[in-house]
C-alpha cells in the first residue's frame, strides 16, 4: 500500500490497515505535520490494545502520512497546566513499548520530541535519507520522564542521549545510524518497500521466539520457566527442525497468549 497516494485528510487520526499479518499504524495529521493531539495520544494505546488481541496481527508497523513521520506534540496541548498531554504520551509509549510483537517504526522527514519519543518505543527503527531526529524538551521547558530517558540512553548511550536532551538540536538518520538511534537508512524511494520486506520475513518467522527475545532483550531476568514451559509446549522447535530438513517454509502456530498467560512486559 503506497501511503503517500491515500485521499487526504485534515483532521488529527490513528488510521491503520492489517494485511497479511502486518499491521499499519499511521499517524495522520498534516496541518502540523503529523503533531499527535491529545486525542491521538489518549487514542494509541486503545488501538494498539486492539492489535494485540488480533492473533491475526504478527508484525507492527508505525509510519506517519505524507512526507513525515511525526512532529511531536501539538503544541496547543502542552499548554494545560496540569501537563496532561506529557502524561499521556509516556502511557502512548509504554504501551508501544509492550507491544507483545515486534514493532517497526518506518520514519521520513521530521521525527522530533513526542515522535522520536514514539520511534525508540518501537523494537526497530528504519528512516530515509533527509529525515531529521531531535528529542526537544529542552527547548520547551518540560521535564523527559525517566522511561524515556532511561529508553533513549539503552539505544543511544549516556553521551548522545545528553546531547540530544540537552541541546534539543536535530540530527540526521546518518548520525542517528551511527549513534544507534535507527536501524537502517534506506535512499529516497526505498523506504517503503524495505520496511514491508522485512515486516513480511518477521511475520514468517516464530512468535515463541520473537516474544520471549523481546522480554529478555528488554530486560526481564524472571521468566526463563515461563518460556520454557512455552517452548515445550508449543511445537514451534518440532516444526521448525522438520521445516528446514524437508526443506519447506515452517509453519509456527504459537501467537502470544495461545498458550498459558500472556507474557508481560515491565
Amino acid at each position: 500500500m503506497d501511503l503517500t497516494e491515500q485521499p487526504a485528510r485534515t483532521e488529527p487520526r490513528l488510521e491503520h490497515t492489517v494485511v497479511d499479518g502486518v499491521a499499519t499504524v499511521v499517524i495522520s495529521n498534516p496541518a502540523k505535520r503529523n503533531a499527535m493531539s491529545s486525542d491521538m495520544w489518549q487514542a494509541l494505546p486503545v488501538l494498539l490494545e486492539e492489535l494485540a488481541a488480533d492473533h491475526g496481527v504478527r508484525v507492527l508497523v508505525l509510519t506517519g502520512a505524507g512526507d513525515t513521520f511525526c512532529a511531536g506534540a501539538d503544541i496547543a496541548s502542552l499548554q494545560d497546566p496540569r501537563g496532561r498531554a506529557q502524561a499521556l504520551a509516556v502511557r502512548a509509549e509504554e504501551a508501544l513499548a509492550a507491544f507483545p510483537r515486534p514493532t517497526l517504526a518506518s520514519v521520513r522527514g521530521y521525527c522530533v520530541g513526542g515522535g522520536s519519543q514514539l520511534a525508540a518505543a518501537c523494537d526497530l527503527r528504519f528512516a530515509e535519507e533527509g529525515a531529521s531526529f531531535g528529542v526537544t524538551p529542552a527547548k520547551l521547558g518540560i521535564v523527559y520522564s525517566s522511561s524515556s530517558t532511561r529508553r533513549l540512553v539503552a539505544l543511544v548511550g549516556p553521551s548522545t542521549a545528553k546531547y540530544l536532551l540537552f541541546s534539543g538540536e536535530l540530527i540526521g538518520a546518518e548520525r542517528a545510524l551511527r549513534t544507534g538511534l535507527v536501524d537502517e537508512v534506506l535512499p529516497a524511494g526505498g523506504l517503503e518497500d524495505r520496511v514491508l520486506a522485512f515486516a513480511r520475513v518477521l511475520a514468517s518467522r516464530s512468535q515463541l521466539t520473537q516474544a520471549s527475545a523481546k522480554e529478555f532483550a528488554d530486560g526481564r531476568a524472571d521468566r526463563d520457566a515461563y518460556w520454557s514451559q512455552q517452548a515445550h509446549g508449543s511445537g514451534d522447535t518440532a516444526e521448525g527442525v522438520a521445516a528446514f530438513l524437508e526443506r519447506r517454509a515452517p509453519r509456527f502456530t504459537w501467537t502470544t497468549g495461545s498458550t498459558g498467560s500472556a507474557p508481560t512486559s515491565g
